[in-house]
């Protein structure tokens, strides 16, 4: 009887001359008695991802082995398993949860690297979560991913070519600061094509300033600050790719590389191609979505000695050919065709490098350099034009006492030449030095002051200067106070003038720099899983830039005779427990102005009185998750609209789920799900051309209808 087991036992047990005996190991895992899905499972160099159930089975070679279990938020668990030959051994892994601990979020934009909640400027910064949520929305740019942002709002500036600009609190677009890593690798002046050129999937988090920052970043941060902090590489190799495909006809296709280098190096890699086909949503020869191809490639490295000492650098290369317009065979009512186009041809460097000096102080050293070559069509018309960006700063961070500390100083320049419009090129040199102090009072009350001295050459010397406040006052109350002033040196691009085009520009008149004051005050308190953000905030620019006609075929850009008033208000409150998230917001802007024509003040045009959001979430880590977001933008005054005065409200929903499928997610999404459309309300195109040459009126609502996407991101 011993010997046919041992008979059996050899036969179960023996294997071909040259392979190697293996087991199996059955590994189930759980937390707080339920399965966890998506947990990594290492047995040397095998791996694999538990389903749904839990469960993933692995093979090994036989005796002794550690088994390692891991899983984001919760704690790595490793065990000692034994192996057996031929057969399956089930192994039970119970995970504990990651303690909660309040995340910690370093600001960059303020220089000072601190904690977002000890900041008394205050910085709102959107996290990685909600970057992938609007990934999966609009893959191919930032646009939306801003626009849900209360207190920003992003305007069509050209409907024919889909170009938009992004305004802060009501403040226009070409106020606004787009920054890479803390580095104008956009320009000096972004322009309104930027925000549909930048893909968010290789960003950690983005980090908003409202109001004047030209106490920060000078001019070009009269309406506040938005500062794209890419990912940073990964400890170990991670490489993705994301497909996706619209019902409007545009593909994204992008492809993020990430991972260790040799000598403390790490490396990131963005690259993109992206198409959209020329749409007609309501069939009246008219481009409502415009067409456009797009390749992109982005690689940053960074070195880090752990010991106070790092460099990070990037390039950027983008191509781009836009267009819009009449169809073929399609005329405006003139009985022509018009065709909208933009070539862009990018390319940009930037290098950031930090080192201790004495052990106490860091030492900082940024510079970038962007060239931007474009080619517009507006109709007949043909302009070429280039935008060079250089810039270069030091500054030195230090603490003593209560004090963190920074001084430095910086130099930019900006050149724009036309060769269509040669008498509007331009070059604008600055230099500048700027301090700023934030003093720890006590445990309740910290405050920060800091100034910017500009010198612009021709357009003169300006002093910036900003104060803010943090007051703990106790019971889970923050308040947060903040005011400033600033200045915008005159330049001839401007939201209009780009859509125009400078051929029909006939004159300039300038009355010194733009200045700009604002102030805001903010009060947050956190009630158990419910965060509520409230702010009031107040701003005047005087000398602003806007277009009239000059005949009936040109126009001219001048300055207002009056100021540029601003108030508002804006609510937030987030409900977040377990898988759920809820957000909701409001926002009330009164913006008014002199009429560029007749100089009796009223509304400010395309500036909605009252808009709101609600956007829930419920996510099963790693397995699906489901969003649904509402909508609201109430009515705007419109100007030169022949078809109407005001614009109605109107609502706009939309829907998103995920499944994930291991390495696999899949995902499907929906916008504007009641079919919006400004042209189911008014023409796009007007009877006559306006003044400046426009065949369009402003878009004051969506254009392309309702739009559904779905696509693949694969890890691999």
């Amino acid at each position: 009887m011993i010997d046919v087991v041992l008979l059996c036992g050899l036969l179960l047990t023996s294997q071909s001359p040259g392979q190697v005996p293996t087991g199996t190991l059955r590994v189930t895992v759980t937390s707080e008695s339920k399965p966890v899905a998506g947990a990594d499972v290492r047995v040397g160099d095998r791996r694999g991802l538990t389903s749904e159930a839990g469960v993933v089975t692995l093979t090994s070679t036989p005796g002794s082995v550690t088994l390692v279990v891991s899983r984001e938020g919760f704690v790595e668990r490793s065990t000692s398993v034994v192996v057996v030959a031929g057969v399956e051994t089930p192994v039970a892994v119970e995970l504990q949860p990651q303690p909660e601990i309040k995340e910690e979020v370093l600001v960059t934009a303020t220089r000072a690297d601190r904690r977002v909640q000890d900041e008394p400027l205050r910085v709102e910064v959107l996290g990685r979560e909600e970057i992938e949520e609007k990934l999966l929305m609009t893959p191919g740019d930032i646009a939306m991913l801003l626009s849900e942002t209360t207190g920003l709002r992003v305007q069509v500036t050209s409907p024919g070519l889909g170009a938009a600009s992004l305004r802060i609190q009501g403040l226009r677009g070409r106020y606004t600061q787009l920054l890479s890593d803390g580095l104008p690798l956009y320009g000096g002046q972004s322009g309104s094509i930027g925000l549909l050129q930048i893909p968010p999937m290789d960003l950690g988090q983005v980090e908003v300033i409202k109001g004047v920052a030209s106490s920060l970043y000078g001019s070009t941060a009269l309406g506040g600050v938005v500062n794209l902090v890419s990912r940073r590489p990964a400890p170990t190799a991670e490489h993705e790719a994301l497909f996706n495909q619209t019902s409007q006809g545009q593909t994204n296709a992008l492809l993020w590389l990430s991972g260790p280098m040799k000598g403390r190096w790490g490396y990131t890699f963005l690259g993109g191609v992206d198409r959209q086909t020329k749409h007609d949503v309501d069939d009246d020869g008219w481009t409502d979505v415009a067409g456009f191809t797009r390749v992109s490639a982005r690689p940053r490295f960074s070195w880090d000695n752990g010991e106070g000492r790092s460099v990070f650098m990037t390039v950027g290369l983008m191509s781009e050919d836009r267009r819009g317009g009449t169809l073929p065979g399609q005329t405006v009512p003139d009985g022509t065709s018009f065709i909208e186009a933009l070539d862009t041809r990018r390319v940009d460097a930037g290098l950031i490098a930090r080192w201790l000096i004495g052990g106490t102080k860091v030492a900082t050293v940024r510079a970038s350099f962007t060239r931007q070559q474009h080619r517009h069509g507006y109709g007949s018309a043909i302009e070429d034009d280039v935008h060079r960006t250089g810039f270069g700063e030091f500054s030195l961070t230090g603490t003593r006492g209560a004090h963190t500390w920074v001084i430095g100083g910086a130099a930019q320049g900006d050149d724009f030449s036309s060769q269509a419009a040669p008498l509007f090129n331009h070059s604008d040199p600055v230099v500048s030095v700027f301090a700023q102090d934030e003093i720890a009072v006590n445990t309740r009350l910290t405050i920060s002051g800091s100034a910017r001295l500009d010198e612009t050459g021709e357009h003169g010397t300006f002093l910036s200067p900003r104060a803010s406040a943090l007051i703990r006052a106790g019971a889970g109350w923050t308040i947060r106070a903040s005011g400033g002033t600033g200045y915008f040196v005159p330049r001839v691009l401007t939201e209009e003038t780009e859509a125009a085009g400078l051929t029909n520009l006939a004159a300039v008149t300038t009355a010194g720099a733009e200045r700009a004051r604002s102030m805001s005050v903010d009060v947050n308190r956190q009630f158990g899983p419910i965060e509520v953000n409230l702010t009031a905030f107040g701003s005047r620019v005087t000398n602003t830039l806007r277009i009239r006609p000059f005949s009936p075929i040109s126009y001219e850009l001048v300055p207002l005779t009056g100021p540029t008033r601003t108030a508002g208000a804006e609510a937030l409150a987030r409900f977040q427990r377990g898988p759920i998230a809820v957000v909701g917001t409001y926002t009330y802007v009164h913006s008014t102005e002199p009429d560029p024509i007749a100089g009796i003040r009223g509304d400010a045009a395309l500036t909605p009185r009252h808009s709101a959001g609600l956007t829930a979430m419920w996510e099963r880590e790693g397995v699906v998750r489901v969003g649904f977001e509402a909508y609201y933008t109430g009515r705007q005054v419109l100007e030169h609209n022949p078809f109407r005065a005001t614009s109605p409200a109107y609502p706009y929903l939309g829907a998103l789920i995920e499944r994930q499928f291991g390495r696999i997610r899949v995902f499907l999404n929906s916008e504007n799900l009641t079919n919006r459309r400004q042209t189911r309300v008014d023409p796009l195109v007007r009877p006559t051309p306006n003044f400046d040459g426009r065949w369009t009126v402003d878009a004051w609502g969506p254009l392309e209808g309702r739009t559904v996407n779905a696509g693949v991101r694969v890890r691999f």
